[in-house]
């Protein structure tokens, strides 16, 4: 569970949010929306712990935290194949037990996510879908409770970001994992959470995703 209780931030004289009060419970999929420069990515740098607040509290109950980022454009070039992609979350070890058990956490996150019959292609030369997935993948490792998803469906046809959800959706249903889904699409935010985190005048707004407007959705960011 994430609570969070008249939480406020400034950098100096200017304020980014004041009063934020919120509680996302375990197993929870909703949506973080709101306009570019409302603070989300302020917030979600807070719970992470690369931020500090400027009052009041955020308790996460000591849980880990995945975070899959934007999708980023990566050379064709780029020497790393998927699974060795993904083995860069994992602390390098000498020790012939933890590099087994290593090895059987990888094989599992790639079942998991749809990665291991293309884990030895170069990353560089899959598509955009499959580049988010390995990201997605490296954030499993770590086996974290919450999933936070920054814009990761930005920049990605219709089909593979349905696909990418479904599978966010699948981990959500099948592990009770909570996702926190940062986005600017309305369709998306509509079909895959009841809930959402609306930015708005400095504060979040609860709404209930499926009585909100596209038009409301696409004025507020």
């Amino acid at each position: 569970m994430i609570k969070v209780e008249n939480l406020s931030k400034r950098f100096g004289n200017q304020l980014v949010f004041e009063n934020l009060n919120f509680q996302i419970n375990d197993g929870d999929f909703i949506s973080l929306v709101g306009p570019n420069g409302s603070g989300k990515t302020t917030l979600v740098k807070i719970i992470i712990g690369l931020e500090k607040s400027s009052s009041g509290t955020i308790k996460t109950s000591g849980q880990t935290i995945g975070y899959v980022p934007q999708f980023r454009n990566i050379d064709s070039d780029y020497p790393l194949s998927i699974e060795q992609f993904i083995r860069l979350n994992l602390k390098i070890t000498l020790n012939p037990e933890k590099r087994r058990q290593n090895n059987d956490l990888i094989n599992t996150i790639l079942q998991r996510t749809g990665l291991t019959e293309i884990k030895d292609r170069p990353l560089g030369l899959v598509s955009g879908g499959e580049k988010q997935k390995a990201y997605l993948a490296q954030a499993l490792l770590n086996d974290p409770k919450t999933l936070i998803l920054d814009e990761s469906t930005a920049s990605l046809d219709v089909e593979v970001k349905n696909q990418l959800m479904d599978l966010v959706q699948e981990l959500n249903h099948k592990y009770q994992l909570t996702v926190i889904f940062i986005t600017h699409d309305y369709d998306l935010t509509k079909k895959y959470t009841k809930r959402a985190l609306l930015f708005k005048n400095k504060t979040i707004e609860p709404i209930d995703v499926q009585k909100v407007s596209k038009d409301m959705f696409e004025m507020e960011g």
